[in-house]
């Protein structure tokens, strides 16, 4: 056991200690906090890292003392910060990252992501995904979740309708023509993307191979509002909060969106490279 997830279970074993000082159950928490019960079991059993805000209202409901609730948000805060070991992380569950993810969707109202070789997750199909999940399954031994990390991954998909938050999603011509999934399932995701970039609180730029890119696409990167940013290495999840980073993130992503096309000069590059799977015979 690494030691992020011995703290991660320290962590959840004093609030479900405070829970139970309270006469709470699990239950009962949730509705307080309306939460879905599930998350405050994620939480007490490890199997997710409570955040900031997660801390501070579950404090407030148990009735902790300030001094308790300082101690509580420490560990949290530096949980978060942490370089989390992802061969670890998964396996601890596929379905549980998922949710990890959309609690962090939750609290954010402005999305910034580029992808240099993958289709983001929250425009993946079904099918595309499971393919994704296979391969992390066996890359990194994680457990054998696969339909119920689908199923999480098509909920979060939910926020996209919600017109009170912005995405910007940027993603190079390779992400659109890597074979991470048989011609047939990149056919439909493609599909879902030309759907999905109509929506009016989206927008979907793709960088076409003919574009001189503005910098080396090292790595993908995920930016929530102006607080965080998400760097995904093969065998760590960094997670940056300080404001130079997240400054130079920003700037990063502006470049990159700037080199891309949108709206119907996007969809062009899109549907011209669709054709091509459909030229393909299926798996």
């Amino acid at each position: 056991m690494t030691s992020f997830q011995q703290a991660r279970i320290d962590l959840g074993s004093q609030l479900r200690q405070l829970r139970e000082a309270a006469h709470l159950s699990g239950k009962e928490l949730a509705e307080r906090l309306r939460w879905q019960p599930s998350k405050v079991s994620r939480l007490e059993n490890a199997r997710q890292t409570a955040t900031e805000d997660d801390v501070v209202v579950w404090a407030q409901a148990v009735g902790a003392s300030p001094d308790t609730t300082d101690d509580l948000l420490r560990q949290s805060i530096a949980l978060l910060e942490r370089h989390d070991d992802w061969k670890q992380r998964h396996r601890s569950g596929l379905a549980a990252i998922q949710e990890d993810m959309r609690d962090l969707e939750a609290r954010t109202k402005v999305f910034r992501a580029f992808e240099p070789v993958l289709i983001v997750g929250l425009l993946q199909t079904s099918e595309y995904a499971r393919h994704v999940f296979r391969k992390v399954k066996r890359l990194y031994s994680a457990a054998d979740q696969i339909d119920a990390a689908v199923r999480v991954r098509m909920q979060r998909q939910e926020i996209l309708y919600d017109r009170t938050r912005t995405f910007r999603f940027v993603v190079t011509e390779a992400a659109l023509r890597m074979s991470l999934a048989p011609p047939e399932v990149m056919h439909g995701q493609l599909d879902r993307l030309l759907a999905v970039s109509t929506l009016p609180n989206v927008e979907f730029g793709v960088i076409p191979f003919r574009t001189e890119l503005p910098a080396n696409p090292i790595h993908g990167f995920w930016i929530y509002n102006e607080a965080m940013v998400a760097v995904g290495t093969m065998t760590k999840d960094l997670i940056l909060r300080d404001p130079d980073d997240v400054s130079f993130y920003v700037h990063a992503f502006d470049d990159f969106a700037k080199a891309a096309e949108f709206d119907e000069s996007g969809r062009e590059v899109i549907i011209s490279i669709l054709h091509e799977y459909r030229k393909q015979p299926p798996h």
